[in-house]
């Protein structure tokens, strides 16, 4: 072979090296000049002056013409073979390749001599090597180094031209090529059995080995944020009375960090509900935590029963507390059924869609304030209507927003996703899901809240009832209640000592808003599924609370009697001033929460 040819397609530092060695010319010595010295000749050395230090001798640079194969390829640490033909057969392996696949016979096949190469898909690409005269390169294959043990290599295939048969080592070696940079063009004449392929393989275990232990460690870490972000969502949803509820979360890509997305449902009692959706910026165990401590104060305000946008304003200066770099969106929502309605505000979130019974979608208007933790901004709250037949969807941006698209294309798209969605809550998370186009390799979280007001027909309407009477005040105001409340209970076909409950109950109501409490007052009483609710309002907005009452006292009883027969009581203030004081009774057989 001659290896000023094809040394110039080795790869990487060898093909440079030997190329910079080849051009470097060789300078012959010069016989020394003359006693008493004219100018020296070229490639000599002057004769010292008196008084200088003696230069040093110049010794030709030697030409790498005269090393063979085995010189250079024989002592390189990297996998190398030389085959020749179309059947590739073997006309050269080096010290290395030997070494770990066992010697080889010059002149046989490579797919009988070569199985390894045949193995690791090489003889494929040997061919594209050997017609294109173009070299290539596969990465990181996996072989076999010892028993039970794998390597990883990266193989280069380069076309080269090789001597005459039986010239020079294992008859790899040989003059008779064409000039520098030949191609198969240059080779004309020669025949196929003169083109041959450099196979040159790279040891990069430790390469391949570092990434994969990386790979898993960034894997077990973002199974370490997705499971604490799972198990600081909810772990079973709260189902109101009123309402149908399912939720979805899905997480980003495998090779996307999770992010803080997070939802909740919060009944509130007396069968209102909160509704909550929001999604911390930013990703990894950090976001998830920030999560966790919004959703904790979340379900901390709401017990307070406070209007969406006060809730909101507390979460705004806990939000600047946890971490002010941290930036968080959140919509809080609140269904009554008695008024049909969903009150809400927002901070910085996407609008709340909701779908009347004839398929009319409508967004959620202003108000929206801006994210959580900047501070200084007042939110305020809206509503829109929520009756019997209606839907709703509270989303996070990650289910629709794209790339290189407007956001609100992505609304508009869900909106009409939306429209046509119909089913069980579940069953339109996962179609709302298909039709945005949100796969497992989606590159954003996504988290989705649906809610459905459902009607009520046939026998499920007789579980569901509605009873107020206005009261004026005066000392007729208590007789009126109880026998009014008398009445529906017996109508409703409660138990006697559940009814006989529920007038003490309204009584003691009645009778607290009498003393404390200013008109207009309003008695009402609701039966759900699994509930009878007792609730009594009024214009006064000084919350009760419960004390201990002294022997001596007359008065201060009325909420500790509601508090020991009741399942749960509470009061909150309602919109334009007043409050609502309400109590709950389980219906036996139910199961409802205390």
């Amino acid at each position: 072979m001659n290896f000023t040819r094809w040394s110039a397609r080795l790869p990487g530092t060898q093909r440079r090296a030997a190329a910079r060695a080849d051009r470097t010319p060789a300078t012959p010595p010069q016989p020394a000049p003359p006693d008493g010295g004219g100018p020296a000749g070229p490639g000599t050395v002057p004769a010292a002056r008196a008084g200088s230090a003696p230069a040093p001798d110049t010794e030709p640079v030697p030409r790498l013409d005269a090393l063979s194969v085995h010189d250079i390829l024989g002592t390189v640490p990297a996998l190398v073979a030389v085959v020749y033909g179309p059947e590739h057969r073997i006309a050269y392996v080096n010290d290395a390749y030997a070494a770990l696949f066992g010697p080889r016979t010059p002149g046989a096949p490579a797919r009988e001599a070569l199985p390894e190469l045949a193995e690791l898909g090489l003889l494929p690409l040997m061919d594209q090597v050997l017609r294109s005269r173009k070299p290539r390169t596969v990465k990181s294959r996996r072989a076999p180094v010892a028993a039970g043990r794998h390597g990883y290599y990266t193989f280069t295939c380069t076309p080269i031209d090789v001597g005459d048969p039986g010239v020079g080592d294992h008859g790899a070696t040989g003059e008779g090529t064409t000039g520098e940079g030949s191609t198969g063009e240059g080779t004309a004449g020669h025949g196929d059995g003169r083109r041959g392929v450099l196979v040159f393989a790279a040891d990069v275990t430790d390469q391949v080995e570092a990434a994969e232990r990386l790979r898993a460690s960034e894997r077990r870490q973002r199974e370490a944020a997705v499971t604490l972000q799972r198990s600081l969502l909810p772990q079973e949803l709260e189902q109101p009375d009123d309402l149908r509820v399912a939720a979805t979360y899905q997480p980003g890509g495998s090779d996307t960090a999770v992010g803080g997305d997070w939802y909740d449902v919060i009944t509130l009692g007396a069968g209102r509900t909160a509704l909550v959706i929001g999604d911390v910026m930013g990703r990894g165990v950090r976001a998830a935590a920030v999560m966790g401590q919004l959703r904790t104060a979340v379900r901390a305000y709401a017990r307070l029963d406070l209007p969406p946008h006060e809730v909101l304003q507390l979460l705004d200066g806990l939000a600047a507390e946890i971490d002010a770099t941290q930036i968080a969106t959140c919509v809080y929502a609140v269904h009554d059924p008695n008024e049909g309605r969903l009150v809400y505000a927002s901070a910085g979130h996407l609008p709340i869609l909701v779908r009347d019974p004839d398929g009319t979608v409508h967004r959620a208007a202003e108000p929206t304030g801006p994210p959580l933790g900047t501070g200084g901004w007042l939110h305020t709250s809206g509503s829109m209507p929520l009756g019997p037949g209606s839907s709703a969807v509270l989303y996070t941006d990650g289910l629709v927003e794209r790339r290189h698209e407007d956001i609100d294309e992505g609304v508009a798209a869900l909106e009409r996703a939306f429209a046509g969605a119909t089913g069980s809550p579940q069953v339109m998370c996962d179609r709302l899901i298909r039709a945005l186009g949100v796969t497992q390799e989606h590159d954003d979280d996504v988290a989705m809240l649906v809610l459905q007001h459902p009607f009520r027909t046939g026998h499920d309407a007789e579980l569901f009832h509605n009873a107020a009477l206005e009261l004026l005040g005066g000392i007729e105001a208590a007789p009126r209640a109880r026998a009014f409340a008398s009445g529906v209970l017996a109508s409703w076909r409660f138990p006697t000592e559940l009814r006989d409950l529920g007038v003490l109950a309204a009584s003691e109501l009645v009778a607290n808003s009498l003393q404390h409490g200013e008109p207009p007052m309003r008695l009402r009483l609701r039966r759900t599924d699994r509930r009878l609710i007792i609730e009594v309002t009024d214009g006064d907005d000084h919350l009760p609370r419960r004390r201990r009452a002294e022997p001596a006292d007359e008065a201060g009883r009325g909420i500790s009697i509601i508090a020991t027969i009741a399942s749960s009581w509470g009061s909150r203030r309602t919109p334009g001033g007043g409050k609502a004081v309400w109590c709950e009774f389980a219906l036996p057989g139910t199961g409802a929460h205390r």
